[in-house]
């Protein structure tokens, strides 16, 4: 399912240089010395300062912390959503410093998927047509047959020809990690998937994270307050006030 583009990385840059691979010691996902400055109007603001770690292929990590310690950032930066003010990532064997912003989202395309607290379905198209499009984007020419499979696996294939509005929030986030797995990435970041859903709904939708997660071989980053879904985690990275504060190994991860 992977899309060629070698020729089309505004940057000259290759990132098809970093073939998959199923060696789970290869680092996936690599943050050195990770700063972010912006200008507020009190004056410079440091969100994240000095930040180094890496994940290898197949881990599941969660970051965790307090409201505002920096973790949507983070995320944000190493999937290239933005820049860092100071340091370097690399995704999937790619320097994402060498990449302009079409690479980075070249990148993200063929490597990476999303999931979301909002889930970020686009409204007008049905749950089968948001599944389809990030095949349909790579170009596989059986994408409607494959995203149903996926919808079947979700448990969402009856629903297939429903619009978000018609779905509930669990249904609509169903779809939305169908929608990242679509493209088998290299990396699942998700941002909050279970904080706008109860309890039960929230549960239920770890476990078929996990599960897609130990079928696919998929790296997992997480971002969560949700101490459940932590604890599926092998690692737990805690941010404290724009710092990397503590790591934790959990070796009865689920």
């Amino acid at each position: 399912m992977r899309v060629d583009v070698d020729q089309e990385a505004g940057s000259g840059v290759s990132v098809t240089g970093a073939p998959r691979s199923d060696n789970r010691s290869e680092t996936i996902v690599r943050a050195e010395n990770l700063r972010k400055q912006v200008i507020s109007p009190e004056g410079p603001l440091v969100i994240l300062d000095a930040i180094h770690f890496q994940i290898g292929r197949g881990e599941r990590v969660a970051v965790v912390g307090a409201s505002g310690s920096g973790k949507s950032t983070l995320l944000s930066l190493l999937a290239g959503l933005d820049t860092p003010s100071q340091g370097r990532v690399w995704l999937a064997g790619v320097d994402l410093g060498g990449l302009d912003e079409d690479g980075r989202a070249l990148l993200r395309a063929q490597r990476v998927g999303f999931v979301f607290q909002s889930f970020q379905l686009l409204l007008g198209l049905t749950a089968l047509e948001n599944v389809m499009l990030p095949l349909e984007l790579a170009g596989q020419a059986e994408a409607g047959r494959l995203a149903l499979e996926l919808l079947d696996r979700v448990g969402l294939k009856a629903r297939a020809r429903h619009y978000p509005s018609q779905l509930s929030g669990g249904e609509q986030q169903r779809v939305a990690i169908a929608r990242a797995f679509a493209g088998n990435p290299d990396v699942l970041f998700a941002d909050e998937p279970t904080g706008n859903l109860d309890q039960k709904t929230g549960h239920r939708i770890i476990e078929l994270l996990f599960a897609l997660n130990r079928e696919h071989g998929t790296t997992l980053v997480l971002v969560t307050h949700d101490p459940e879904l932590a604890a599926y985690c092998d690692r737990i990275l805690e941010l404290d006030d724009g710092r990397l504060r503590g790591e934790k190994h959990n070796a009865e991860a689920r």
